[in-house]
């Protein structure tokens, strides 16, 4: 770590900043969630599954944002890129606010994904400022336990506004939001990357970057396992309010059983912090993922005993042990692809986390758009692609 005015905030405040710059990513997910029938209705969806591409979409976006703006905050710094992208996500939050079409309203939720590009990889790129090694892993791990706080909550923040007003509310109240992020980020944190130490920015620079990303075996082989850990992830946020809400039948119960879920991945990040240090993030990651694989084929078998309309409480329990798994992975497979790239950290961000985008939003879609009223393209989705990370980290150790 450094210790210099790049680090002036305290260890908490720094934390809590980073955190809420990433889980505004989460906000304008998981508030969704309960909206997505009142969306899909009021803008006239025909295909109750297409509304599912209310929060596909974003990710989509974020993963250009991110491209964009890891680059260029190399060259010109960290905190003007993310006051440009949150700016994006403000005007994307004003579309969706007014928009009188589902066309329309997919473009304000790409606008949005490209905004939130910004917060997301320059949070990434700060930290890799700031930290290496183990110690990033950790820090990491924190700034996720707080994230999946958001999770937690948001589904509830977002059914107690759809009691009182309708959902446009919601993206009103992301607006505000985005806004208090942006004012406490520009006001307190320091820049982290010094004119000394910027890139000139040019199309053969960021090329070259690009090839150094690409040609790192561990870089590479750990982005694209965090791109199939992420697919079935985004596949479950996509049709978990379907699954619960209409096939469950949980009705406005459904953000409680949501926050019970994000524990999960909430409480794997905190133990992840405590024992990264000692294990270490490939023991760590190889772990969960040997865990997550031997748990879907079991529960596998048993929901297609049931026609893929298992117990609730056993399938609880199943996403449970998966999301558990999930959270060990999301800080440790980040810090693996960054731990080469410290020269490039904002490039590296970028690349690393639209690639793993690029990959899991495909996935995830493609998963979530098999919903067919059974649990089973899910389980399936979470097996085929838990087993080929296995497969994709062992490759990567023996080439590193």
């Amino acid at each position: 770590m450094l210790s210099d005015e790049r680090t002036s905030l305290g260890f908490v405040e720094f934390i809590s900043i980073m955190a809420l710059m990433i889980a505004l990513t989460a906000l304008s997910i998981d508030a969704m969630l309960p909206a997505l029938t009142e969306i899909g209705r009021d803008l006239k969806v025909s295909n109750t599954n297409d509304t599912q591409l209310v929060i596909s979409v974003i990710f989509l976006g974020t993963a250009v944002g991110q491209l964009a703006c890891g680059p260029l905050s190399d060259s010109y710094g960290r905190k003007p890129l993310v006051f440009a992208g949150i700016t994006i996500f403000i005007i994307g939050s004003l579309l969706c606010i007014f928009a009188s079409e589902f066309s329309w309203m997919l473009w304000g939720r790409l606008l949005q994904g490209v905004g939130l590009g910004a917060p997301r990889v320059i949070s990434t790129a700060i930290i890799r400022d700031l930290y290496q090694g183990r110690e990033m892993a950790r820090v990491m791990s924190y700034v996720m336990t707080i994230f999946i706080l958001v999770p937690v909550l948001a589904p509830a923040l977002g059914q107690l506004i759809l009691f009182v007003a309708s959902w446009r509310m919601i993206f009103t109240m992301l607006l505000i939001m985005a806004l208090l992020v942006l004012c406490w980020f520009m006001i307190r944190q320091p820049e982290t990357l010094p004119p000394t130490q910027r890139a000139q920015f040019s199309a053969q620079q960021l090329i070259n970057s690009v090839s150094r990303v690409l040609r790192n075996p561990v870089t590479l082989g750990y982005t694209i396992t965090a791109g199939l850990v992420s697919g079935p992830f985004v596949a479950f946020l996509s049709s978990i309010q379907q699954i619960l809400q209409q096939q469950y039948g949980l009705g406005t119960l459904f953000p409680l059983f949501f926050a019970g879920l994000s524990i999960a991945v909430g409480s794997a990040s905190l133990l992840n912090a405590r024992l990264v240090m000692r294990i270490g993030m490939r023991s760590m990651a190889r772990r969960a993922l040997i865990t997550m694989s031997t748990a879907v084929l079991i529960y596998g078998v048993l929901a297609s005993y049931s026609d893929g309309h298992p117990p609730l409480w056993s399938f609880m329990l199943f996403l449970s042990t998966i999301l558990f798994c999930t959270g060990i992975l999301f800080g440790n497979l980040n810090a693996l692809a960054m731990e080469p790239l410290g020269k490039i950290a904002g490039v590296g961000a970028a690349i690393t986390s639209s690639l793993a985008t690029f990959i899991s939003v495909p996935i995830g879609m493609f998963i979530g758009l098999s919903y067919n009223g059974t649990v089973l393209p899910l389980i399936a989705g979470f097996g085929i692609c838990s087993l080929t990370a296995i497969v994709t980290q062992h490759l990567t150790e023996t080439r590193r």
